[in-house]
């Protein structure tokens, strides 16, 4: 990765911060997006360029507007002179259980979870081409197996691995995509899920444990500078939930 440039949305905290530590303490270059996380995000950057000065920028855009799009990839192409990869981490999540799902839940979690990753990856794929860069789609094992109350979020995070396979075919020779689907990894801020949830979950879990951000963060990793023969994939990082009855 050394030399390399990166765009990472939702880069500023948790799994995304853990996936800017770890590529560019392989010497990549980041172009670190949020959205209102300003002052986890400037934290982030000063962290990073103390190690590395100049390396890491940062851009506020809401992914909802799909009009701010373009202008991410193209800022990132003018800051660095290139684009590497495209890292889609950005998400929104949380419950909507059939009787109240919204138009504005669907529009909030569909964008977020599956627009914005594909028109990030349109705008982004001429450079992309031109670096024989990748791309990796942060998606989730409730796109496999989905999360009672959470319709819509699981629906999205299914068609973020149907992305994945159909932008592998678009945008190949040039350029690889693929995906990471966490399992339980880091639990959301709010107390959606309770010590009782939680535990539940594990215990469904082949390896009977959580996982960290860094797992996640290796992953991606794997996938940009090691997998130079894997295209349309989805690697399951979730202590094989995925495979347990």
């Amino acid at each position: 990765m050394q030399g390399k440039v990166v765009l990472i949305t939702g880069g500023a905290k948790r799994v995304g911060a853990a996936i800017c530590r770890r590529l560019h303490a392989a010497g990549a270059n980041l172009m670190l997006h949020y959205r209102a996380s300003a002052g986890e995000a400037r934290l982030l950057q000063a962290e990073l360029n103390r190690a590395r000065a100049d390396s890491v920028a940062l851009i506020q855009a809401d992914l909802l507007d799909l009009n701010k799009v373009p202008s991410i990839v193209e800022q990132t192409v003018q800051r660095f002179g290139r684009l590497d990869a495209l890292v889609n981490n950005a998400s929104s999540f949380y419950a909507t259980p059939v009787g109240e799902i919204t138009a504005a839940n669907w529009d909030d979690l569909i964008g977020t979870n599956l627009r914005a990753p594909l028109f990030l990856a349109q705008s982004a794929a001429p450079a992309l081409k031109k670096a024989q860069g990748a791309i990796v789609n942060i998606t989730d094992i409730h796109a496999e197996r989905p999360l009672k109350s959470f319709v819509v979020y699981s629906i999205a995070k299914s068609g973020l691995v149907a992305l994945t396979r159909s932008l592998a075919r678009e945008l190949a020779p040039e350029v690889r995509v693929n995906a990471v689907s966490p399992g339980p990894i880091l639990w959301p801020d709010d107390a959606s899920f309770d010590e009782l949830s939680r535990q539940r979950i594990i215990s469904h879990t082949l390896l009977k444990r959580e996982g960290t951000p860094d797992d996640i963060a290796k992953a991606v990793y794997f996938l940009l500078a090691d997998a130079t023969y894997v295209t349309g994939e989805t690697i399951n990082v979730d202590g094989g939930r995925h495979i347990a009855i």
